[in-house]
């Protein structure tokens, strides 16, 4: 009986005690997670990379893009009706900044594509598919009309003409240009003079004049460049041609 009682007692003291060393383990790793997280929080919150709640929810806080995309060259990018066709186009500005036309967001006309040149630059494309069919440009200044008179003259019926000038796009032109251009929906190309700035996008076939058409004159009163006006941008959808 003595000893009964004696391993009984043994065994409630015992039990507790061994049981110490697994509970301050535990301890131990419960604390170091809890640090690990804490950490973890704290770096989220104030590195602007990698925002946390805090960041999210301060109101004083300022917002900052974590994109690493280019900006495009051809504009804000936008959304056109199914079926049509976005574009941008810019004019030179002096003649330092070359022109760029694009198409669906593509750069088809531009220095980056080495095919501008002072003048007028113009590009065509199918007015079905939106197909590039030919880019290319016309020194106004001392160049020869005739080459821009015979391309004129080619573009095919239903075909989308977008046209960007740089520098100097008159001197040379002549009475016989003017009209081929003014056939494909232009207003402005009767009164465009030495330096100044135009764009411009009209069909082969259009039976209405183009509203997408800016021209500004060269006036050293009001020009941005001394002897230049300020570089023109243009955007928006074009319909694919109906017949």
């Amino acid at each position: 009986m003595l000893t009964v009682r004696i391993g009984q007692r043994v065994h409630k003291t015992q039990g507790p005690t061994s049981l110490l060393p697994i509970i301050a383990v535990l301890g131990v790793i419960f604390f170091a997670v809890f640090l690990i997280i804490r950490s973890q929080n704290h770096t989220l919150s104030w590195y602007p990379e990698f925002p946390g709640p805090e960041w999210l929810q301060g109101p004083n806080v300022p917002q900052v893009s974590t994109s690493r995309q280019r900006p495009s060259p051809c504009g804000i990018p936008m959304s056109c009706p199914e079926g049509d066709f976005s574009f941008f186009i810019a004019s030179g500005a002096a003649n330092v900044v070359g022109p760029k036309i694009c198409i669906e967001d593509k750069m088809i006309m531009g220095y980056v594509e080495n095919n501008v040149g002072c003048g007028i630059n113009i590009a065509v494309v199918n007015g079905k598919t939106g197909e590039v069919m030919k880019t290319v440009f016309f020194n106004m200044y001392d160049g020869d009309i005739e080459p821009l008179v015979e391309f004129l003259e080619s573009i095919e019926k239903g075909s989308l003409v977008l046209i960007a000038t740089y520098d100097d796009p008159a001197t040379k032109l002549n009475k016989e240009a003017r009209t081929l251009i003014n056939e494909l929906g232009s207003s402005a190309i009767q009164s465009l003079g030495f330096r100044d700035n135009w764009v411009f996008v009209g069909g082969k076939g259009a039976d209405v004049k183009s509203t997408l058409e800016k021209h500004i004159k060269n006036n050293r009163d009001k020009n941005k460049y001394d002897a230049w006006p300020e570089m023109i941008e243009m955007q928006g959808c074009l319909p694919r041609y109906l017949e």
